[in-house]
């Protein structure tokens, strides 16, 4: 497994079992830092960087060493490396001591209310709760910190779990650790009802950890998310 140091800000093979670590969600963006600009030393040459900087010092305040992202922690060049991360995904998010949930396009410093005239309209109305690789990492990890396009810390899964019910329409026991093994296939599968993906067929892999595992099969497009549902 490979873990990115939080004082060195260098990627580290870990053998054996894991360490403590966080974990990041976010939206992708431009020029974000990849696994070939981290072992090169161009990491700080994308804008994607800063992100990454914020993150690994919500990590060191935390006592964390490592924390674990998407964008560079995975050999996307490796079409094996890519299918065994994604399938491990859920796992990843699951077992990590902590997730921070990056908003970009979230200025408020304060949330807790859907109310036009009042704070949390850009927090509920935030892209981050419309893409379909994001619903794993809300439901995944015991603790979630949400934090504004300026990291600063907005609350945690269990602070506003009123308010992410409201915006998500899931059941409030999902957003604060529940199995999804306890919720119909019917329901599982309405929570991606209204999230989107770049490539169809990661409708369907988003689910993975949800759902159970599957071999990636890119190429295949809508016919497969359907498929994979009935299966489901």
């Amino acid at each position: 497994m490979r873990l990115l140091n939080t004082t060195t800000l260098e990627l580290e093979e870990i053998i054996g079992d894991r360490p403590a670590y966080a974990i990041l969600s976010h939206r992708w963006q431009d020029d974000e830092v990849s696994f070939q600009d981290a072992i090169k030393g161009k990491a700080s040459d994308r804008a994607g960087h800063s992100k990454i900087d914020m993150c690994c010092r919500e990590a060191v305040k935390q006592g964390l060493k490592y924390v674990w992202i998407d964008t560079c922690c995975i050999d996307k060049s490796s079409s094996a490396e890519l299918t065994e991360a994604i399938n491990s995904m859920y796992q990843w998010y699951q077992d990590a001591e902590v997730c921070f949930v990056y908003l970009f396009d979230v200025d408020e410093s304060e949330v807790g209310t859907q109310n036009t005239e009042e704070p949390g309209l850009q927090f509920s109305c935030s892209s981050w709760w419309t893409r379909g690789w994001t619903l794993q990492e809300l439901i995944a990890p015991p603790t979630l910190e949400f934090y504004n396009s300026t990291w600063s810390f907005l609350g945690s899964n269990h602070d506003l779990v009123d308010l992410t019910t409201t915006i998500t329409g899931k059941h409030s026991k999902m957003l604060v650790g529940a199995n999804p093994d306890s919720f119909s296939i019917a329901q599982r599968t309405s929570w991606a009802s209204k999230r989107t993906t770049t490539r169809l067929e990661d409708v369907a892999y988003s689910l993975l950890g949800i759902f159970g595992n599957m071999p990636m099969l890119y190429g295949e497009g809508s016919e497969l998310s359907l498929d994979c549902r009935k299966k489901s």
